[in-house]
């Protein structure tokens, strides 16, 4: 079996191998037979020609190839000798282009309009002859090639003068208006016209150039009554207000009711782009009913114009807005939404396409897609404020339909939204985790183009807008932005994940340190470690060198560090030692130089003695970079550290390339201090002390973090302290309060039986006994308020004692004993006795025997008083 497949494949190459053959054989007379020894013969100029002769002789007798050389070299020809150039090549170059192909007409057109570009004309009549070429060449039969010209005029016209323009361009062009000519020619005098409007003042453009529009507007070609209603906002500005609403609006007016739609479309963009033109009668009593006309028809019959419309509709209510009532505004704002949904049903709260023809579907997706890219302007129109009453599930619409482009489009604008929101950006957080975690990676990288302002918005502005907004955008915000890594991870498309890992370089300023420790740094270390992609490998060491740069904490950065030497500089692969080179040459950039340093220039030198010789070729193209961060004479033994290096690598090297780069960078290191300018160390300098200062800064605020946490723990593990007192001490007033009442029950017994013995006796028979409860509530209060001054009115004073206690606790400890003990103020001795009571298991005893003396007391009172 095996022979037999080894004999057929044998068979299929011999079978190839001759088919090679044959081609072979073929191909040899091919190659033979290029070029006769008559057609170079023709090929060939004498070199005593000149170039002006040369062009002629070419032009006259030379093959197509050697005619559009001499063509596409006329500017220079033209510079080096203008005036043998008009006389004698470009006569030439005007019969020749009667006959002349589709490519020499172009590079005639555009070797003619950098003649006219470039200044090098300087005689009228050299500019009059090549007027008179382009124009002839208008009326080509090729389209293609009259277009050409046409745009080689268009740009011509800025940059001749207007004397030219107005003899050369415009005399005949009121002839090539006329209904008799082509209507490529009328086409063409509709863009000639409205270029050259702008080139003259008014009163020229009302008297010689408006008798033309207006004829050219009545054209019985809508084609030509749509070119030039497209050029009536160029004629409009140069003629001014005035006369813009006198002689253009009715002529938009009456072509925005044109039988044509291409005619009604370009009225009503013509119409949009003039809205500052026009006063305010006039948007409310012309513009808004034909505007409002044209959007019914187009969303009631006229599908292909929703397209323009969408597209022009922010800056249609922008320019209107201040000319609406409050119904007209409502209307358009409603149309708007209606805009968004075209095309799409909603049911249980999600957007889905309806059944309907590709084409239609197509639309209706780029109506969606044009009403998103107007979102923000929509924003605008129906004020921020009311974003959630108006807006919001329009734009939550727009975050989850179906087509790509929408939710691509949306991703594009989210930062613009999010701006306009300021602090009710906690609205949106919802769609920004949407956006994050979609399917398409178009639309993620659209929403990376921002994502930095984007996050830092919503993070900022949510905290001041309320606490929900923080519970709301930050426990789902990092799953999200961990997930949009992994999926770019995932994919072929590298690019995105090397964007979106430079944007994660905003993290520290958006989520906490702690977010980034436990869920984005170990990523980092993998794709350092196992990514393919190189360039996606630095960006991810950049960011771990941001990370490392603003992370608060001593420990969690000791660990990065050590990680770091562990896995890169110390790894088993030569890639990771390669990428730990890389992530020093990042954190030069990033760290002061003390920093790097104390922590990277050591292990970066150990490299020397590498086994692989792309790692020690990387450290000595590095070498200059290493000592320029090194500072005299604090790190002198780090200089040392670095020559011995140098040396090491002289001596003891053996790969001719890492040998050479030694060299070279020997010759750099004795150079570094000599060439550098003054100016520039210094400049370095500041910046180096700026960035020592910001970490000295960060040590400062972990330390200061740090004291504030272990205050507040001691603070709480106090309060719960005090409170456990608290609910004792309230236990025992409870249990005093109703002994009290009890006394007073049978007090007020004892009261009713003298009162009935002794009827008519009106004497204070029952005062002995009030007075004496009174002072003996009035005894249990100041006791029961651990002899705190001022407290015999209410119960509730020692309670706002407790809340106050540790300040004074504070101050008390603060004072000298000795000032303590002498003082007569009783406020300032009775906050520790307070705290004493409350604390030793002594003072509560005597407290809890006082209490039940006082109980035992008033009760036998209260019997004797009802003996009595």
């Amino acid at each position: 079996m095996f022979v037999g497949k080894m004999t057929l494949s044998q068979s299929g190459l011999f079978g190839q191998i001759d088919d090679l053959q044959d081609l072979a054989f073929i191909e040899r007379p091919i190659r033979r037979s290029l070029k006769t020894a008559e057609e170079i013969d023709k090929l060939t100029v004498d070199e005593d020609l000149n170039d002006i002769e040369r062009a002629v002789y070419l032009l006259s007798s030379g093959q197509d190839v050697q005619r559009a050389s001499v063509i596409v070299n006329l500017p220079n020809l033209v510079r080096q000798n203008p005036a043998e150039t008009f006389r004698r090549v470009v006569p030439k170059v005007r019969e020749v282009l009667h006959v002349a192909g589709v490519d020499m007409q172009l590079a005639a057109a555009g070797s003619f309009l950098t003649v006219l570009q470039d200044d090098i004309v300087l005689i009228q009549t050299h500019t009059h002859s090549i007027l008179q070429i382009v124009l002839l060449n208008l009326d080509h039969r090729d389209a293609v090639v009259s277009s050409a010209w046409l745009e080689t005029l268009l740009s011509a016209i800025d940059a001749l003068p207007k004397e030219t323009i107005r003899q050369e361009i415009l005399s005949p062009l009121v002839s090539k208006a006329q209904l008799s000519q082509s209507v490529a020619a009328r086409l063409a005098s509709c863009r000639i016209l409205g270029k050259a409007a702008a080139k003259f003042e008014s009163s020229v453009v009302k008297k010689e150039l408006l008798p033309v529009v207006r004829s050219l507007c009545q054209d019985v070609e809508y084609e030509v009554r749509s070119c030039m209603c497209r050029q009536l906002e160029t004629i409009a500005r140069a003629i001014g207000m005035d006369h813009t609403k006198a002689v253009v609006l009715p002529e938009l007016v009456e072509l925005a009711r044109d039988e044509g739609g291409a005619v009604r479309l370009a009225a009503f963009d013509t119409i949009i782009n003039l809205l500052e033109m026009f006063d305010s009668d006039d948007r409310t009593r012309v513009i808004f009913p034909l505007v409002k006309t044209f959007c019914e028809k187009c969303f009631k019959a006229d599908e292909a114009m929703l397209a323009s419309l969408s597209y022009q509709y922010g800056k249609l209510c922008h320019g209107l807005s201040a000319s609406f009532t409050d119904e007209q505004h409502l209307w358009f704002l409603e149309f708007y939404k209606k805009l968004c949904c075209l095309g799409l049903q909603h049911e249980n709260g999600s957007c889905e396409s309806q059944p309907y023809p590709l084409e239609l579907e197509t639309k209706y997706a780029l109506v969606r897609t044009n009403c998103a890219y107007n979102f923000p302007a929509m924003m605008l129109f129906a004020d921020p404020n009311h974003f959630l009453s108006e807006l919001y599930r329009t734009f939550s619409s727009l975050c989850h339909d179906p087509e790509i482009s929408v939710r691509r489009t949306s991703a594009e604008g989210f930062h613009e939204v999010v701006k306009l929101l300021g602090p009710n950006v906690h609205y949106v957080h919802k769609e920004l985790i949407i956006l994050l975690q979609d399917d398409s990676l178009e639309v993620l990288d659209a929403l990376l183009n921002h994502l930095q302002d984007t996050l830092e918005l919503v993070t900022s502005r949510g905290e001041g807008a309320g606490p929900e907004s923080k519970q709301v955008g930050v426990p789902e915000l990092v799953p999200a932005l961990v997930g949009a890594e992994q999926k770019a991870a995932s994919s072929l498309r590298w690019r995105v994940h090397e964007k979106l890992l430079q944007r994660y370089g905003c993290l520290p300023r958006v989520i906490t340190g702690d977010q980034i420790y436990f869920r984005f740094l170990q990523r980092m270390f993998g794709i350092i470690t196992t990514n393919n992609v190189l360039p996606v490998q630095r960006e991810a060491a950049r960011t771990l060198c941001v990370f490392l740069r603003y992370n608060r904490k001593q420990e969690q950065r000791q660990e990065i560090i050590s990680k770091i030497t562990q896995e890169l500089a110390q790894g088993r692969s030569y890639w990771n030692r390669l990428r730990f080179l890389d992530l020093c040459e990042i954190a030069i950039d990033l760290f002061s130089k003390s920093y790097f340093c104390k922590h990277f220039l050591i292990q970066a030198l150990e490299l020397v003695s590498d086994p692989v010789a792309n790692v020690r070729y990387k450290l000595c193209q590095m070498l200059p970079r290493l000592r320029s961060t090194i500072r005299l004479p604090a790190d002198k033994h780090l200089l040392q550290q670095l020559e011995f290096c140098v040396r090491k690598l002289l001596c003891r090297e053996k790969d001719k390339d890492v040998v050479a780069t030694v060299r070279k960078t020997v010759l750099e290191l004795d150079k570094m201090d000599i060439t550098e300018p003054y100016h520039k160390r210094h400049e370095r300098d500041l910046l180096d002390q700026k960035k020592e200062k910001e970490e000295n800064l960060l040590l400062e605020m972990e330390l200061l973090e740090r004291q504030q946490s272990e205050a507040k723990l001691a603070g709480e593990k106090h309060a719960d302290k005090k409170r456990r007192d608290s609910k004792t001490s309230l236990s025992g007033s409870k249990g005093m309060s109703g002994s009290t009442s009890g006394a007073t029950l049978s007090t007020s017994a004892g009261k009713e039986m003298r009162r009935a013995k002794l009827a008519r006796s009106r004497s204070l028979s029952s005062h002995p006994s009030t007075p004496k409860m009174s002072n003996s509530d009035k005894t249990l209060k100041v006791k029961e308020s651990g002899s705190c001054p001022g407290s015999g009115k209410s119960s509730i004073i020692p309670l706002n004692d407790d809340a106050l206690r540790p300040h004074h606790f504070n101050v008390a400890s603060s004072s000298s004993s000795s000032s303590s003990s002498s003082s007569s103020n009783p406020s300032s001795s009775s906050v520790p006795v307070l705290i004493r009571s409350n604390t030793s298991s002594n003072g509560s005893k005597d407290t809890q025997s006082r209490k039940l003396t006082i109980q035992r007391k008033s009760n036998s009172f209260g019997m004797q008083s009802g003996r009595e």
